[in-house]
């Protein structure tokens, strides 16, 4: 199908996961988390941010591969949720000295830039009018 799909996908409204910037910010970030934890020995933080890291991105996937649109918004939410749930990790992680503060501002800024994508991306599918 190659590059010609693409060019229908986008003619006929339909959003590739793949080409978001918010999807790239949210799995680069994903892999920060996971390179930055692989160390940790406390298990169930380490299991905690790394799996609240990566709902981010893979929500963004599976709600953008879903129809109706409905379902993509839901799916849109729950990414936001799940970034939300991160950065409150990340706080509590920097408290407890698990993140040097320098590198968990740094998410923490990243994780609220995410967040306002992921509200743009919310209310652009809300206001598709067909089911694609």
């Amino acid at each position: 199908m190659g590059a010609a799909w693409g060019s229908w996908r986008r003619i006929l409204g339909l959003l590739r996961f793949e080409d978001l910037e918010v999807w790239k910010r949210s799995a680069r970030l994903s892999v920060e988390l996971y390179k930055a934890m692989s160390g940790l020995r406390d298990f169930g933080f380490r299991d905690q941010i790394t799996r609240s890291g990566l709902s981010v991105p893979s929500n963004i996937a599976e709600g953008l591969e879903r129809r109706p649109n409905k379902d993509r918004q839901r799916y849109i939410d729950i990414a936001l949720g799940s970034c939300g749930e991160l950065r409150t990790q990340i706080y509590i992680g920097i408290e407890i000295g698990y993140i040097q503060r320098q590198e968990g501002a740094s998410w923490i800024a990243e994780t609220r830039e995410i967040s306002a994508m992921l509200v743009g991306l919310r209310n652009n599918l809300a206001k598709l009018k067909t089911e694609n």
